[in-house]
């Protein structure tokens, strides 16, 4: 019992050598990359597709073999890093990651681009949730909300920057430059891992119990073949129309009877590749499902403003992600007020405050939302509606963490990355389809009014003709130039009220989560087991 309470004691004083806010900063640096990489290939499709020969359709798996690569490796990282250790897994996707980054860049093909971008996600996807954990162990629980604050930036600020970035290197460089920058910064991040990161012992104890219990190769399996499809639907299904694609219909029933048995196989298994029986603390659950809709929200509605801004407003893809970049500049101001307040404050009472933010700046962009905004407008627009952004992830982080034992953090992490992700996948999905769709049913209303019978239709008829007369044209090929831009002005009317109608829809969604607050358990008061290094 001595030697038991002892180690135990050994455990809960374990401090890291070095300055907490040094290592936080080491692990941030590759991360911060990888999250970026998510993004930042997006704007160079075109170019892509041009060197290669391609067409944009083809260029587009450039971006799915990541994510999808990405994906697999989220929720089975936290088995991986137990049982190799922390550290040495952290550092070994450094390297996969700088080194299929610089191969990115050479690749001579389109081919091996995709292959290579697979390499880049399996790397990149260990990432985060080591860094997550990696702050949960570093830092005591009452400093953890200004930890993740530093984490938060990485995985919020990257999206929102990465357009912008990429459509600077690709106007000015060459498209390749958006990989081959990831290889600097991934080496000055591997020797300061190597110098400042430490796993504390329990880890290492973790590790070596990890090693005598058998490989679940059938949970694995499971895992990596559920979430590759279903991250393939989602990728594909917009572009394929949903079920009324064979492949996506398949590829859906594929991954729900897979990711069922997946699920019935690791809740029985006695050393599964992912907990999921933590789901059973009801204050981790809520943050899960809270990390869900924030991927949902943030990943969806960074789609949308760009979307609209190019192909509405005719903004180049460089101006719509300056636009986006102001809103990203605000995050990094409040994710560390964000993670003061959520030590020194009920971390529930934050989040209503973000879900409340959150919505009321979606509202205010729907009811401002329109052809004849300006750039300055836009960029507001954007900033109102991250303004609570932090006060959902930060809470969220340190809640999920909330009466876990320490020998989980990797599972924790790992999950709250995955599930982020996957939101992310579901929310842009979802946002695409309900704006073409919308769009469709905008476009019908609006043009049963588009008849001789209406008198105010035909005035602008009227007008148009008559303007184009005055240029020159002939009355019958004004008329027909007339009728012709009325339909792309209605058109163009039905996209932006479809754009409107779904942020209202959202903003909705948003409002309705604010009770998932009151539903955690509020977190007991953390006890300083020793001071922090100095």
């Amino acid at each position: 019992m001595a030697a038991a309470t002892a180690i135990i004691d050994v455990h809960a004083l374990w401090r890291p050598r070095y300055n907490p806010w040094l290592v936080a900063f080491t692990v941030t640096l590759a991360t911060f990359m990888e999250v970026l990489d998510t993004s930042i290939a997006n704007i160079a499709l075109p170019h892509i597709a041009g060197t290669f020969g391609a067409s944009i359709n083809e260029s587009t798996w450039v971006l799915t073999s990541y994510l999808v690569s990405n994906g697999i490796v989220l929720p089975v990282s936290a088995w991986l890093a137990t049982r190799f250790g922390r550290k040495r897994y952290y550092m070994s996707c450094v390297v996969l990651f700088a080194g299929s980054s610089f191969l990115c860049g050479l690749a001579p093909t389109l081919g091996m681009l995709v292959f290579f971008r697979v390499l880049q996600g399996i790397g990149g996807g260990g990432l985060q949730p080591s860094e997550q954990s990696i702050l949960a162990d570093t830092f005591l629980p009452s400093q953890r909300g200004m930890a993740f604050s530093m984490y938060a930036m990485a995985v919020v600020l990257a999206p929102a920057i990465g357009p912008t970035i990429g459509g600077w290197i690709t106007d000015n460089y060459n498209w390749r430059w958006i990989f081959y920058i990831n290889v600097p910064i991934s080496l000055i991040s591997l020797y300061m891992t190597n110098r400042f990161v430490e796993d504390p012992p329990y880890l290492k104890e973790e590790q070596i119990k990890a090693r005598k219990v058998g490989i679940d190769y059938t949970g694995l399996g499971l895992v990596a073949l559920g979430v590759g499809t279903l991250q393939m639907v989602l990728d594909k299904g917009q572009e394929l129309d949903w079920f009324a694609s064979h492949w996506v219909l398949g590829g859906t029933i594929i991954a729900s009877i897979i990711l069922m048995v997946w699920v019935w196989w690791e809740w029985r298994h006695p050393h599964p590749i992912v907990e999921l029986k933590l789901l059973k603390r009801r204050n981790f659950a809520t943050a899960m499902f809270s990390m869900l809709m924030l991927g949902s929200v943030l990943y969806g509605t960074t789609v949308l403003l760009p979307e609209f801004l190019q192909t509405l407003m005719g903004y180049s893809a460089q101006q719509a992600g300056e636009c986006m970049a102001l809103g990203g500049f605000l995050m990094m101001l409040t994710m560390p007020f964000a993670g003061v307040l959520s030590g020194k404050m009920d971390a529930r009472y934050l989040l209503v405050v973000g879900y409340a933010a959150t919505s009321l700046g979606l509202y205010h962009m729907s009811t401002h939302l329109s052809l004849e905004m300006d750039f300055g407008t836009a960029a507001m627009l954007r900033t109102y509606q991250v303004a609570g952004l932090a006060f959902i992830f930060i809470p969220s982080n340190v809640l999920c963490y909330a009466g876990i034992p320490r020998e989980k953090n990797n599972q924790v992490a790992s999950m709250m990355n995955f599930v982020r992700n996957i939101g992310g996948s579901a929310g842009i999905a979802i946002v695409s389809t309900m704006v073409t769709r919308t769009t469709q049913r905008r476009q019908t209303y609006l043009s049963a009014n588009m008849q001789n019978g209406n008198p105010r239709f035909r005035e602008m008829v009227e007008g148009l003709t008559a303007t184009l007369r005055g240029q020159g044209v002939s009355a019958a090929d004004a008329t027909h130039q007339a009728y012709g831009r009325i339909a792309m002005m209605m058109q163009q009317q039905a996209a932006a009220l479809a754009f409107r109608d779904v942020v209202s829809i959202l903003a909705v969604v948003v409002m309705c989560l604010i009770p998932l607050a009151f539903i955690m358990k509020k977190p007991a008061a953390a006890v300083r087991d020793a001071p922090p290094p100095h």
